[in-house]
């Protein structure tokens, strides 16, 4: 991926400033969402015993050291600067680089080429994290990630054809397996429901995908329940009614936008979320 500098995350960051001990005093609170485990020399050192190949044991200590680097940039909203340290860290980055690039070209990446390219590197990176960690639960939610988003750049339709939604599906599947609680990956494979419905109709939906207006709504309620505080599941269960409903439903979806309009961010991607939930109210 190109090295040039990224768009800047636009808002005071001064209260994202998770460095030393404050990382992992607010760790569970930053990752109720994803999940994702503090990334200590134990975490480490159980990825290096789980695949040989990622590092030496006695490098244990040095890795941590720098994921965490990694991901008190990402929080504090340095996207290119954490993608970068992730990448770097080949698969054991993987997770922090993915969800920093990707939150990136979500919010702050306009060019629609460029967002593309970005999705592409994305999916590889995510796909060479699942080849050496599988059984990790973010192996796979970032490859669904990545490839929803890549799926959503080339058209639904298109990638339907291609036959990206059983593959986003089969992810998000072991993501809860190995994860129950996962809510972001409840509130992804709820929008898998809800793209496909609005895409093909409801019956071929069900037919040909298994995909449910009920079922959808049912995941995306779940991973509200599960992260109330997280403005990404109420945004998220906004679109999915969108997608489902259309306009029926406008008036839920505006409800959940309000919901996460008037949340407090704990960091830079919960503060583009929020941003983003009182610009749909605007329109």
């Amino acid at each position: 991926m190109a090295k040039k500098a990224w768009a800047k995350f636009p808002h005071d960051n001064k209260a994202y400033s998770y460095d030393g001990d404050k990382l992992a005093k607010h760790w569970d609170a930053l990752h109720a969402g994803d999940c994702e485990p503090f990334p200590d020399e134990v975490r480490v050192a159980k990825l290096l015993k789980q695949n040989s190949a990622l590092g030496k044991p006695a490098d244990a200590v040095k890795l941590a050291e720098k994921l965490q680097a990694a991901w008190t940039d990402y929080h504090r909203g340095e996207f290119q600067k954490a993608f970068e340290a992730g990448e770097a860290l080949g698969p054991l980055g993987a997770s922090v680089a993915i969800k920093a690039a990707g939150i990136h070209a979500v919010h702050l990446l306009d060019d629609e080429k460029e967002q593309l390219k970005r999705w592409e590197a994305l999916v590889k990176l995510a796909e060479q994290a699942i080849e050496a960690l599988p059984e990790e639960a973010n192996s796979h939610f970032r490859y669904a990630f990545a490839l929803g988003r890549y799926s959503q750049s080339i058209s639904i339709a298109k990638a339907l054809s291609q036959g990206l939604a059983g593959k986003i599906k089969l992810a998000l599947d072991k993501v809860l397996k190995l994860a129950p609680k996962h809510a972001e990956a409840h509130s992804a494979l709820g929008l898998y429901h809800a793209e496909i419905i609005n895409k093909v109709g409801a019956m071929i939906g069900g037919l040909t995908y298994g995909a449910k207006a009920a079922t959808g709504e049912e995941l995306l309620a779940k991973a509200v329940k599960l992260t109330p505080k997280a403005p990404i599941a109420h945004v998220e269960q906004a679109n999915g009614l969108i997608l489902l409903y259309g306009s029926k439903r406008e008036d839920d979806a505006a409800e959940a936008f309000d919901k996460a309009g008037k949340l407090k961010p704990l960091d830079a991607m919960e503060k583009l979320d929020v941003e983003f939930a009182k610009a749909q109210l605007e329109e």
